[in-house]
């Protein structure tokens, strides 16, 4: 680790950073594997075995269960007894956690569920991500906050339990499975001790003082209504939903305050006059703001609002940072939901329905972990400079079936880093070598690293490509690397399969790995 004005940073992916915020808060983990979010429990699972300590000072007790269904069937039954539960997931998994989440909501249970977002199943199985799993949720009443990097996983992470423990509700904190789960960056690391100082305490002792107990609290919890009183009932909490994004946004500017960053339930980049503007969530924001930032210096009217609280989804946090100028918006779904349009979308429709004069449009990209890159977002803000941009688009691909898919435009955007790609052969070593290469980097030297590995599904014997990245200031760029410094292979049949050196920058170096004497 390095310090830098008595702030710890380390480098780490998205998954070990959320079990580092979750494990402060959690007193029960009910757990069960699936990639790409199995290493959050595994984390937990360790340190727990190492005696770890909470921000209460104690272990947590971790419970591996028979399937994700009873991993949280687990953890609604330990929030009943009054001990504060977490489980990880993702995918189909979370898909089964789904009748507990709605007794969760119902019962005002503050259970957190960490989901690194991965791909549902359809006409085939992914492991890689997007957001079909988390709008699958979207119905359930379940407070959803986005993390749209590593850093905002350990940031966010830790608002989601105390924004839980506050307001008597479920929290999912998502973010995308494999490109921030898997994406290893150095960090600044959030304090046990302050996370202890923003616990509720009043609010936590009311929790414990409700928990079913047939000596101390011998009630009834979660029997059934009939159609004289359900309605009511059901309409009697929408006072308590309502006030929960003002609760969300003030834990986020605590964690703002203290952090320097700048999180809130919306939040706005760009032009002060921006009149073409993005909105969406996920890690997609950090690749769109880099091409604002160059775009904006150009002289360009072009803006991004970032989604981190997704629900409860609140018009009003949304307005507030809209740009009076905008004209034509964006927006951006991580997932294709067959039979109406997407849910972020939809959302933004509601929402803005009453300003006159504005155009929105919505398109899907990155599905399956598909890379977009800011040539991907440049072709975006030159469509929506046109007079009747598509209403529904695609971006990352080339749609020659529907026609729906906008052309990229190149652009180079403003980076401050050396970019080294690393073609390897799974299970050859090349992978682990780099994850060990950019954390000595991250952790024992003033540089910033960031590493993502790309492969595929097999375990062992497919093409893996380890992209790095180093440089002075914080990395913020999650797409693959198509201009780099240095290139490596490590397999001399690569040569004849890959046009690795496509990728090269001009003047930089290519190492081939071999036997082949040089001569």
């Amino acid at each position: 680790m390095s310090t830098e004005n008595k702030k710890v940073f380390e480098a780490m992916d998205g998954n070990t950073a959320t079990a580092h915020a979750a494990y402060a808060f959690t007193e029960v983990a009910g757990i069960y594997p699936i990639t790409p979010s199995s290493p959050m429990a595994e984390n937990v699972d360790a340190w727990s075995t190492a005696g770890r300590k909470n921000v209460f000072g104690d272990r947590v007790k971790v419970v591996e269960m028979q399937s994700e269904g009873g991993a949280a069937g687990a953890i609604h039954g330990a929030l009943q007894a009054g001990s504060l539960a977490t489980t990880f997931t993702a995918s189909q998994g979370l898909l089964l956690m789904i009748p507990n989440i709605y007794k969760l909501k119902g019962e005002m249970l503050p259970g957190v569920i960490h989901v690194a977002a991965r791909t549902l199943a359809t006409h085939t199985l992914s492991i890689f991500g997007d957001h079909s799993d988390i709008y699958a949720c979207r119905q359930t009443g379940i407070v959803q906050i986005c993390s749209h990097s590593v850093q905002d996983c350990m940031d966010l992470a830790g608002v989601a339990h105390l924004v839980a423990i506050d307001q008597r509700v479920p929290v999912m904190h998502f973010f995308d499975g494999f490109r921030t789960s898997h994406e290893i960056d150095k960090i600044e690391v959030m304090d046990y001790d302050y996370l202890r100082s923003l616990v509720n305490q009043e609010k936590l002792e009311e929790f414990r003082a409700l928990a079913l107990n047939p000596h101390t609290n011998p009630v009834v919890r979660g029997g059934t209504q009939n159609d004289d009183i359900f309605f009511q009932a059901a309409e009697a909490q929408n006072n308590h939903f309502a006030n929960i994004p003002a609760v969300v946004a003030d834990y986020m500017k605590k964690i703002s305050e203290h952090t320097g960053r700048n999180y809130a339930p919306f939040t706005y980049v760009g032009a002060p006059d921006a009149e073409r503007v993005i909105i969406a969530m996920g890690s997609v924001t950090d690749t769109i703001t880099e091409t604002i930032n160059t775009l904006v210096k150009r002289g360009e009217k072009v803006g991004l609002i970032k989604v981190y609280l997704y629900r409860p989804f609140s018009v009003e946090f949304l307005k507030s940072v809209l740009p009076a100028t905008v004209k034509k918006i964006a927006v951006l779904d991580r997932t294709k939901e067959q039979g109406a349009r997407e849910p972020l979308f939809l959302d933004v429709v509601y929402a803005l329905r009453d300003i006159k004069g504005l155009t929105i449009v919505g398109g899907r990209y990155g599905l399956s972990s598909k890379d977009t890159n800011p040539s991907h977002i440049n072709g975006l803000f030159e469509e929506l400079k046109k007079d009747s941009p598509k209403e529904e688009f695609t971006i990352g691909i080339e749609d020659d079936v529907t026609n729906l898919s906008i052309e990229p435009v190149d652009i180079t955007v403003d980076a401050d880093y050396t970019s080294c790609i690393f073609y390897g052969l799974g299970s050859d070593g090349t992978v682990g070598a780099n994850k060990s290469t950019v954390k000595i980097i991250g952790n024992n030297t003033d540089l910033y690293s960031q590493a993502y590995f790309a492969y595929d599904s097999k375990k062992s014997g497919g093409v893996t490509r380890s992209h790095l990245r180093f440089g002075k200031s914080p990395i913020h760029s999650p797409y693959y690397i198509d201009k780099a410094d240095f290139i490596s292979c490590s397999l001399d049949s690569y040569c004849f399969q890959f046009d690795m050196v496509r990728d090269l920058k001009e003047g930089g170096t290519f190492l081939l790995n071999t036997t082949i004497p040089a001569e």
